[in-house]
């Protein structure tokens, strides 16, 4: 089984990344493809815009927002290709944009992913 590891995209590639996957659901502002250097984009990974537009990175809400991101992710079919792509590598980096490292859905994710591995 493979690790998981979370980067922000404003970040360099490295080559100690591993695959690099996309978990935003839009663009990260300012980065060109090449410049992301990415092996894939699940989007629909992400949080739902509903999910994305009450939580609005709010340090405050963060224990609320995972929860319920954690609930959209039990029933979305993109775990599974995500789980595909893990299980397959030795480490993948899931990229995001969020500014903040300790607070963003990456974590969320990452953490989702590692329990069912």
């Amino acid at each position: 089984m493979g690790e998981v590891r979370i980067k922000r995209v404003y970040e360099d590639a490295d080559k100690e990344d591993g695959v690099r996957i996309l978990v935003d659901r839009l663009w990260p502002r300012g980065v060109s493809k090449e410049a992301a250097a990415l092996d894939g984009w699940l989007k629909d990974v992400a949080p739902s815009p509903g999910l994305r537009t009450w939580w609005k990175h709010d340090p405050k809400r963060f224990r609320e927002f995972a929860d319920r991101y954690r609930s959209e992710l039990d029933g979305n079919p993109a775990v599974a290709d995500l789980l595909a792509i893990v299980r397959g590598n030795d480490r993948t980096s899931l990229i995001y944009a969020a500014k903040d490292p300790l607070v963003n859905h990456a974590l969320v994710l990452r953490d989702y992913l590692t329990g069912i591995l």
